[in-house]
């Protein structure tokens, strides 16, 4: 995503489901994407932990700070200094990762989070929030597929004008968002404009309770084999905004 400041910075929400507590890495990644041929990275990334209730907020600026020797151990510290990690074993619930630039700086970055117990509870939501511009300024989000042989039923959504009025004015979201699932090899497995032009995967996004409230939001329904895959979220005709892009695993 491109992080800008304000309402426009990149924000990352998760739900752990189940009653067991998680251990997860979160990392806001920047200055290493240059080795991706990205410009225009977030030279120095601040990392945001909340959570709900009495969570106390945790920020990194810099991952050595703090925790280096857990974030070494775990195989997956960031290549650069400058970038940030959280180390966290976290309750049941609903949580969001807040990526800036330090000193109000823009750029393109990565927001990260990594399972580290995966027998234990379940990533049942992950969702990226961000301003969603043009060509390589859309957003992007990634996700891992790893259930052993086991195909997976997800969910992916595309919001936009849903979020407006209660978060945003209507001219600051994404009016018109399109989504594209695509796998590691770039190959194109679906895509969807407006989450009822497939009646069957309509039907399926209702009755599963994740159905979009704005008839211009997309979404798909998919089952897919154990591997990386990627969703792209852009606007119809080039149109640009805030915009929501989630993905749901719905089980076995």
């Amino acid at each position: 995503m491109r992080v800008q400041v304000g309402d426009n910075v990149g924000i990352g929400g998760f739900i752990i489901t189940g009653s067991s507590p998680k251990h997860v890495l979160l990392r806001a990644i920047g200055p290493s994407l240059t080795r991706f041929n990205i410009t225009d990275v977030l030279v120095d990334p601040v990392l945001e932990l909340h959570g709900t209730g009495s969570f106390t907020t945790v920020i990194n600026d810099n991952w050595r700070d703090t925790q280096e020797m857990d974030i070494t151990a775990t195989g997956l510290a960031p290549t650069d200094d400058a970038e940030s990690a959280i180390d966290m074993t976290l309750a049941p619930g609903s949580y969001t990762a807040v990526v800036r630039g330090k000193n109000n700086t823009s750029g393109v970055a990565l927001i990260e989070l990594y399972d580290l117990d995966q027998p234990t509870g379940k990533l049942g939501n992950i969702s990226t929030r961000a301003f969603v511009s043009t060509g390589d300024n859309i957003v992007i989000a990634g996700v891992v597929l790893s259930d052993g042989n086991l195909d997976d039923r997800i969910v992916l959504r595309g919001i936009g004008p849903s979020l407006a009025p209660g978060s945003f004015p209507a001219s600051a979201v994404l009016a018109n968002p399109t989504l594209e699932l695509r796998d590691e090899n770039g190959t194109l497995v679906l895509a969807n404009n407006d989450w009822q032009d497939d009646s069957l995967q309509a039907a399926e996004l209702t009755a599963a309770n994740l159905a979009p409230t704005n008839n211009l939001e997309s979404a798909i329904a998919a089952t897919l084999p154990p591997g990386f895959y990627t969703v792209l979220l852009a606007g119809l005709n080039n149109g640009t905004g805030i915009g929501l892009v989630e993905i749901y695993d719905r089980g076995p």
